[in-house]
């Protein structure tokens, strides 16, 4: 849970800033994003989750 945890935040953080960043750096926070930017860490939080669940299962 820590590594997903960790990639999620490196990879939340990056596409964060690359599709929500000139309207954060502007001031502005459109209710939109309340649910933008939690599914945007969310989303690597699971990749990175299952793919280690699967590479435990064949490697078992």
């Amino acid at each position: 849970m820590r590594t997903a945890a960790t990639t999620a935040l490196v990879v939340g953080t990056i596409l964060t800033l690359i599709n929500q960043g000139n309207v954060l750096l502007a001031g502005h926070l459109p209710a939109a994003l309340l649910w933008k930017i939690p599914l945007t860490y969310t989303v690597p939080y699971c990749v990175a989750t299952w793919s280690a669940l699967r590479i435990s299962r064949i490697g078992a």
